[in-house]
């Protein structure tokens, strides 16, 4: 094992990757429940209010783990093609 080389962690990249996998599964959710994801998830965005995403499968609390803010970033990033 060579001790001299420094290892590099990139915590940006597990956020995306958390922030993607909770949005998939609230979207989901919401599917399950019959709600226009897309209309719920923007609503909450906007507004804050949680109450516009389902607490089935525990996703009105997964969905407040990420930062609104941060969710718009991402989705903006991904629309104009800097991240996959």
């Amino acid at each position: 094992m060579d001790f001299d080389k420094t290892m590099s962690f990139n915590f940006e990249k597990e956020k995306n990757a958390k922030a993607k996998e909770v949005l998939k599964e609230v979207y989901e959710a919401l599917v399950e429940k019959g709600y226009n994801p897309i209309n719920q998830i923007v609503g909450y965005i906007l507004s804050g209010d949680p109450t516009y995403i389902t607490s089935h499968n525990d996703a009105r609390n997964k969905i407040r783990k990420i930062e609104r803010d941060e969710l718009l970033e991402k989705m903006v990033r991904y629309y104009i093609g800097l991240e996959e």
